[in-house]
């Protein structure tokens, strides 16, 4: 429906503006009523080495996630509560229980410069499975490739 303004000529602008206004009223109704759906995404970032700095990054992720709308699912933020990386039965265990958890999600985030081996496992997973791919640096910047 085109917006006309007090002198009834078409203003685009007047109703663009105002189009935003009650798609967002709607958006915040369904968000209330929890009727809104976010996607699920895979959180993918290194955790080996400086374990508490690729925390911190992971939680940075995490919530660049959430500001997009979106559920972020971060195994290493979870999942190294209980679990202890530095024994290798329990460090299986938690790359299982991500796969597990990376197959509810629609997408998967890559983040940082580098890819670890735990890392290429999920991508390859998330390939094989046709879950969408997105790169994003260490700013949260989408890039085409990883490494870009």
């Amino acid at each position: 429906m085109m917006y006309r303004n007090g002198e009834k000529y078409f203003d685009p602008t007047a109703g663009e503006a105002l189009s935003n206004v009650r798609r967002e009223e709607k958006k915040r109704r369904k968000i209330e009523s929890g009727d809104w759906f976010m996607k699920w995404v895979y959180i993918a970032s290194p955790y080996r080495g400086d374990t508490e700095i690729n925390i911190m990054r992971a939680k940075r992720y995490s919530r660049f996630a959430a500001r997009q709308s979106a559920v972020p699912i971060c195994p290493h933020i979870y999942l190294t509560l209980f679990l202890d990386d530095n024994i290798p039965e329990e460090r299986e265990a938690g790359l299982y229980l991500g796969i597990q958890m990376l197959k509810k999600c629609s997408e998967i985030w890559v983040f940082g410069s580098k890819i670890s081996d735990g890392m290429q496992k999920e991508i390859d997973f998330a390939k094989k499975n046709n879950i969408l791919i997105k790169y994003f640096d260490h700013n949260c910047k989408e890039v085409k490739h990883y490494g870009n």
